[in-house]
């Protein structure tokens, strides 16, 4: 929720699309000015600059000034302001109610609500300041970031700016549907009688909920700040065709995650078992993407600690390969990266496809999707009756609520909608059905 609730402020915002949202309410204070990050690679599915935390700041991996003090750069606060979010819907039997991202068919009755209201101020740190701070302090390379660095040859950015709540805010989220139905926010398809959902999670003062950063260029102790200009990989995307597309997201797995298909038969249940584990709880998924990122950077002596049991098993084959140690890891970060571009109602529609055994059909289902465009209110895109055939009505069903949740609304006749620009959510769950296909040994 926090991830959702951080997409539409910076949505709202952010007209120049410079800031990027924080997606772990655990981990915003890792978000501040002058914060150190490493960027992660872009994805097919990702295009946009994400990064993961260091827990270090600019000030740590400085040698010490000559009064010995701590940095204080000039810091700029800007006005606050409000952005708000309140809609409610109501709908009664037999009726289908758009609900961005996804259409609610419901038969009976339903109430829907979100409720958001945060007011949020930017602070940044000043250019000129911290041009001023590499003229009198070099970075220390000996500290233990910037030998890390120096091993993966890891991009290192600096925060310059925060977008955090000047106040305590409540985002929340509710639903009350009566008979049966298919909705969004559950991952069963028919419930019977009543069902209420209420989700809230509070944003407390001072969290930082977006961030900007510049890159920090470092040679022989001197450093000086980067450019803040992107590639454009979205325009790259673009450029392709849609069978282009599907062979591009394939290599790049094949690239990340090779691995997998020469795994033993022994090892490939324990990796499903564990991924299976951190697409029913976001916690488990946060640790589990935070210790594979730190897997590479690590000397042979490290030692994979954790206290739960649905990560252990994997942590103690990967604490025994050392030759597959980073390899492993990779694969399963790329995969990660691809799951938490879901939403946590997807993940659950995903373990209920892969115990009804139908995700090899789901696969076909998204590639063709894929291959056949999804330019956002393309007319005329119409799905092989195949494709959408299935043993049961309920597993037809699942399947379009699946698809829906990244963008393209698919009727029973086959046709087909995109929404919102789907490709990168489309592609992302390409990656991970075409993974759950690989591990389970799906035909």
């Amino acid at each position: 929720m926090f991830k959702k609730a951080t997409k539409f402020i910076v949505n709202q915002s952010d007209s120049s699309k410079e800031l990027v949202p924080v997606e772990s309410i655990a981990h915003n204070e890792h978000f501040r000015p002058l914060s150190l990050l490493i960027r992660k690679s872009k994805r097919m599915f990702r295009p946009d600059p994400y990064y993961r935390h260091t827990r270090f700041t600019l000030d740590d991996v400085l040698k010490p000034g000559k009064d010995g003090k701590k940095i204080e750069p000039i810091h700029k606060v800007h006005p606050k302001y409000t952005v708000t979010n309140t809609s409610k819907n109501k709908a009664d039997g037999g009726v289908s109610v758009p609900f961005d991202p996804a259409s609610v068919e419901l038969k009976g009755a339903a109430y829907m609500s979100n409720e958001f209201s945060i007011t949020v101020q930017k602070k940044s740190v000043t250019q000129g300041s911290l041009e001023a701070l590499s003229r009198e302090r070099e970075i220390d390379m000996t500290h233990s970031l910037i030998k890390q660095l120096g091993k993966t040859q890891s991009m290192l950015y600096v925060v310059t700016e925060i977008l955090e709540a000047s106040e305590e805010a409540v985002y929340k989220k509710s639903t009350k549907a009566d008979g049966g139905f298919m909705v969004k926010f559950y991952a069963t398809l028919f419930a019977k009688g009543t069902r209420e959902n209420t989700q809230s999670i509070v944003i407390p003062k001072g969290c930082t909920v977006a961030f900007g950063t510049i890159q920090i260029h470092i040679k022989d102790g001197a450093w000086e700040l980067g450019s803040t200009s992107e590639e454009n990989v979205i325009a790259y995307i673009q450029s392709l065709s849609g069978k282009g597309i599907v062979e591009n997201v394939k290599e790049e797995f094949e690239n990340h995650c090779k691995i997998f298909s020469e795994l033993s038969t022994d090892l490939l249940p324990i990796i499903l078992n564990t991924i299976k584990a951190v697409m029913r709880d976001m916690n488990l998924l946060e640790e589990l993407s935070q210790k594979m990122e730190e897997v590479p950077e690590q000397n042979d002596g490290y030692e994979l600690k954790t206290e739960s049991p649905d990560l252990q098993g994997l942590f103690s084959t990967l604490q025994h390969s050392p030759r597959d140690r980073v390899l492993l890891a990779e694969g399963i970060t790329y995969v990660l990266d691809a799951l938490h571009e879901l939403m946590e109602d997807q993940l659950l529609l995903l373990l209920e496809s892969l115990e009804r055994k139908i995700v090899s059909q789901q696969l076909k289902l998204v590639s063709y999707l894929l291959e056949h465009g999804l330019d956002k209110g393309k007319k005329g895109l119409h799905v092989e009756a195949e494709l959408l055939s299935f043993s049961h009505k309920d597993e037809q069903r699942l399947t379009i609520a699946l698809v829906e949740l990244s963008g393209v609304q698919l009727q029973e006749d086959g046709s087909a909608v995109p929404r919102d620009q789907p490709f990168e959510a489309m592609a992302a769950l390409f990656v991970a059905l075409y993974t759950l296909n690989l591990l389970s040994g799906s035909k």
